[in-house]
């Protein structure tokens, strides 16, 4: 790569946790420099957080639509967005961004409604821009092992798939000083679903992402178990693939005691595999004949593409997000050199189906037929 892909943030001001995050992860590889943002919808705080990150205070901008005005007149530019604001706002920054020229990394989920995603896939296409949906659990090296172990027909054909996603930070009603609380439960902000945006998106993006399959119907059941709460915190949603495999998926913000414990279990007719977010490193692999295979991560190559580090040096969440920037840092730099490159990263079209499998969670758990079909 001839020089650093020059990066803009949109949010990830004071108290952002994602922000923080993602800026960690942009900078893993050394790959990407942060030159430009606008932080905050607050112009003093966007000023603020600037200054402690030690950019050009000329290119700290109050308003997103001003910072992509002004970077698309600039002999150094920025490459590609960072959107990591709230997700009512994904929507219009993206479209913005594409139509200033800009390759685009944008927060899950990508917008708040189905037809939003459609018309922000429509001009991607249009513009023929990268557009990476950052779904960082793709990008965990064993999950990406388990990929390609199913895609390899290790484990036969797939029958039953159980995906769950249970978190306990929502289990009582949000205090005004939790700010993350506060706007993912308001459906000004997160849109129309909180626990099923939030987490069950991840969950359902990650069924289809190991398995390569795609969820054609779905059976739901939601709730909103704390009281006064707006929009759902649990639920459970009954799963049918396209090749005629079956699935459970559940998520939920009020499962007391839970962490982040976002886990996936595929069972073919050969063999079974298993993973679980809270210890990454670790793929298991079983069978009927009493075998159990632990893959651990980098260990006789197992996910080595994908790491940093060598086994028994945990790598995970940071780790993950920094394989998705990675990416498109190097699809930006291919395409400059007039190269081919094939992307690993979530797409604008994994962001029409999230919002897909969304609306259809919706529809279907207030339908009073069983099996709701999910919009191709």
């Amino acid at each position: 790569m001839k020089r650093k892909i020059r990066m803009g943030m949109v949010g990830g001001g004071p108290g952002s946790f994602i922000g923080a995050a993602h800026r960690r992860a942009a900078g893993l590889d050394g790959l990407i420099a942060l030159v430009a943002g606008c932080f905050s919808g607050d112009p003093a705080k966007s000023a603020q957080t600037g200054r402690e990150l030690c950019l050009d205070p000329s290119r700290v901008y109050p308003d997103y639509r001003m910072m992509f005005a002004e970077e698309a007149k600039r002999p150094d530019r920025i490459d590609f967005v960072s959107i990591v604001t709230p997700n009512s706002s994904h929507f219009a920054i993206a479209m913005a961004a594409l139509e200033a020229g800009f390759d685009v990394m944008c927060d899950k989920p990508m917008t708040t409604t189905l037809d939003e995603a459609k018309q922000l896939r429509d001009k991607v296409r249009e513009t023929g821009r990268l557009f990476c949906l950052t779904h960082n659990y793709t990008a965990y090296p064993m999950v990406r092992e388990a990929r390609q172990l199913i895609a390899g027909g290790e484990l036969g054909t797939v029958r039953k798939v159980v995906a769950e996603y249970p978190q306990g930070w929502l289990a009582e009603a949000v205090t005004p000083d939790n700010k993350q609380g506060l706007w993912r439960t308001d459906p000004a902000k997160a849109g129309r679903s909180c626990c099923m945006g939030d987490i069950g998106s991840h969950a359902a993006n990650l069924t289809e992402y190991v398995t390569g399959l795609k969820i054609t119907e779905l059976c739901a059941d939601l709730a909103a178990v704390v009281p006064g709460r707006r929009l759902d915190d649990d639920g459970t949603v009954l799963l049918r693939f396209d090749n005629g495999a079956r699935g459970v998926l559940m998520a939920s913000q009020v499962s007391v005691g839970e962490e982040n414990a976002l886990a996936i279990r595929v069972y073919g007719t050969k063999k079974a595999l298993e993973w679980h977010q809270e210890s990454p490193e670790t793929l298991i692999v079983k069978s009927n004949t009493g075998d159990q295979q632990v893959l651990r991560r980098n260990w006789a190559g197992r996910g080595a593409k994908w790491s940093r580090l060598p086994a028994g040096h945990p790598e995970g969440f940071f780790e993950a997000f920094g394989n998705l920037y990675s990416d498109m840092a190097r699809a930006i730099a291919a395409r400059e050199a007039g190269e081919a490159y094939t992307s690993e990263f979530p797409t604008v079209d994994d962001g029409v189906r999230g919002m897909a499998f969304i609306a259809s969670v919706l529809a279907g758990a207030a339908s009073a037929d069983k099996w709701y079909k999910m919009e191709a």
